[in-house]
């Protein structure tokens, strides 16, 4: 395993924990925001608010745990890639789920940096 510096474990850490806290204010919105749930009902939808909340809560735990890091990038990169097509489909911007996506994986590389030794091959 790569030892990491202070300086990019410590970056790491920081972009993880934002994130982490973005996706669980995110969560508590589809629980308690009507908002939203005008949103998910416009997107056709609204049946799955409940589910996407608990799986992002889920997703965000598990990209949080060093243990489950890997499982929570796949997971929240999934998450993300489903809000990048919702807002395609209806013609709406997507650029904030791009850049978080993005942001999802620059914390997967600085959290394990054997990912990219693996993705080389």
């Amino acid at each position: 395993m790569t030892e990491l510096s202070k300086a990019r474990k410590l970056t790491g850490w920081i972009i993880s924990g934002l994130l982490v806290s973005l996706f669980l204010f995110s969560a508590l919105g589809k629980f308690m925001m009507p908002e939203v749930a005008e949103n998910f009902s416009k997107w056709g939808i609204a049946d799955w608010r409940i589910i996407i909340a608990f799986g992002e809560i889920i997703s965000a735990i598990l990209f949080l745990i060093p243990r489950t890091n890997i499982l929570g990038l796949l997971l929240l990169s999934s998450h993300m890639g489903g809000a990048i097509m919702v807002h395609m489909s209806h013609q709406e911007s997507f650029i904030f789920q791009a850049v978080i996506l993005v942001l999802i994986w620059v914390a997967g590389f600085l959290r394990n940096p054997e990912l990219l030794t693996k993705l080389k091959g």
